[in-house]
């Protein structure tokens, strides 16, 4: 009689399935955010609010994840979070403004939110720490294909089909994976009892949104604007109070206190300066491509496919050097290729051939790969199973946070460094005040993996031991 598949396999197999989802929706629609911002008459720095948004919504969602796996359960949970996804999907597909695209992006990632960290959460509490380098690797697969596709599957659609498949291609996806849900996982309930933390939901969530408004609206409106300084001293006091609530309430919406943890604080962030500046890089790729090597939005994802290949050639590298090197040292090489990829794209000119933009893509992706098994193995070593729910929530936060401010920081320098030149994006009679704009702009993300490197410096591997030792399978 065949053997029954073990329940931890069940559970890899549906959170790399909606994983795949999630990854292919990103890089779709970055890929075509130049001709949606064409179509509504709308600016780099407005479409930048498109994934910005997304991205705040699905950090701000996070927490409140942590908290209703943990009490109302990781299957209900994760099933709303896909509902809310596809929902969101369909609805980005009726947009008739860029304003109306925002609020549906939004939508959108409340759901992505909803499923991050329970996927997660989820899969740690099926496997030890020291098989988590092997898992990671296995959830690896959708940060490998599914980025692959997204750009190449994102241009076809965007120019043959038109944009509003790049949203409506999640449906089928987000159906299935409904039903694999609903039918393969169990539930799982760690504590029905606790208060949802209203005032730190709602501190923490509209601190950050005034801080990355902020940061967002800074290159075009510059430091003495009203409006900015009032959003960033705003977000700065909420933050504050966020803070102190969280610190002393008993039962906190974000669970701070795990910062105590030195190798989970310092794992967390790296995370921060990881996904900056992968989101980041990935964001201002396409309008690079488009705007000024005037690359189609399908050529553009062809060019943009490195990347990809470069996470897949990193991961299964990085699992397995991961015991005997370390998370530090794999980290600080993340850091310093993604540092030598963006000093690359400074010397990119419009007589730079298609290959040489792949052969500097390849080490971004690399880089990518490399952290997401370091730090997936590393942060939650020396954390207890019952701490995981909280844990997963604050690490994948603090990610998208980075994720979101990588966004909002490079599409603000963007902008700001065209103002400078006196230049827009696209425009053939400003081409060399363009490219000056987007070399400054690269040189300023190569400074961001140089405090990314002093971010890994904080990662110990002697900490780390736990997740470095060979052990044997878990039974669960």
């Amino acid at each position: 009689m065949r053997r029954r598949l073990e329940y931890r396999w069940i559970v890899v197999i549906v959170v790399v399935f909606n994983s795949f989802m999630q990854y292919m929706d990103s890089t779709i629609v970055n890929v075509g955010l130049p001709t949606i911002g064409g179509f509504f008459r709308a600016s780099s720095t407005t479409m930048g609010w498109t994934v910005t948004g997304y991205l705040l919504s699905l950090a701000m969602l996070i927490p409140l994840s942590g908290w209703m796996g943990d009490r109302i359960g990781t299957k209900g949970t994760f099933l709303l979070g896909l509902v809310t996804f596809a929902l969101g999907s369909g609805l980005c597909a009726t947009s008739w403004s860029a304003e109306t695209l925002i609020l549906f992006r939004v939508l959108q990632g409340a759901g992505a939110g909803l499923l991050t960290p329970v996927g997660t959460t989820m899969l740690y509490r099926v496997f030890p720490p020291e098989e988590r380098a092997k898992v990671t690797a296995l959830i690896a697969v959708p940060t490998v294909i599914a980025p692959a596709l997204g750009p190449v599957v994102g241009g076809y659609l965007v120019q043959y089909v038109g944009w509003t498949w790049i949203f409506l291609v999640n449906l089928p996806f987000a159906i299935l994976g409904i039903l694999m849900a609903g039918i393969g996982l169990r539930e799982d309930v760690q504590n029905r009892e606790g208060r949802f933390d209203a005032v730190g939901f709602l501190t923490g969530s509209a601190g950050v949104g005034a801080v990355i408004y902020a940061l967002q609206e800074v290159g075009l409106r510059g430091l003495g604007d009203d409006s900015v300084g009032l959003a960033a001293g705003a977000g700065a006091v909420l933050l504050a109070l966020f803070v102190a609530r969280e610190l002393t309430t008993r039962e906190p919406m974000v669970a701070l206190r795990l910062f105590a943890d030195r190798l989970f604080a310092a794992g967390t962030i790296a995370m921060f300066f990881v996904q900056a500046l992968f989101v980041g890089g990935i964001f201002l790729l396409p309008f690079l491509l488009q705007s000024e090597k005037g690359l189609s939005p399908f050529h553009s994802g062809l060019v943009a496919f490195p990347v990809a290949i470069g996470v897949g050639m990193a991961v299964p590298l990085a699992a397995r050097w991961y015991r005997r090197v370390g998370p530090r040292r794999l980290l600080l090489a993340s850091m310093f290729l993604s540092m030598l990829s963006s000093l690359g794209f400074v010397l990119v000119s419009a007589g730079t051939s298609e290959w040489g933009i792949r052969l500097l893509l390849l080490p971004r992706g690399w880089a990518f790969g490399i952290a997401l098994v370091a730090l997936g193995a590393a942060a939650y070593a020396r954390l207890a199973p019952e701490q995981l729910g909280r844990a997963t929530s604050l690490f994948g936060t603090v990610g998208q946070l980075g994720a979101g401010a990588g966004v909002a920081f490079l599409a603000t320098a963007l902008a700001s460094r065209m103002a400078a030149h006196h230049a827009a994006a696209g425009n053939p009679q400003t081409v060399a005040g363009a490219w000056e704009a987007f070399h400054e702009t690269f040189a300023v993300s190569a400074l961001l993996a140089l405090l990314g490197m002093g971010a890994a410096l904080l990662v110990s591997d002697r900490l780390a031991a736990a997740s470095m030792r060979q052990g044997a399978s878990s039974t669960k």
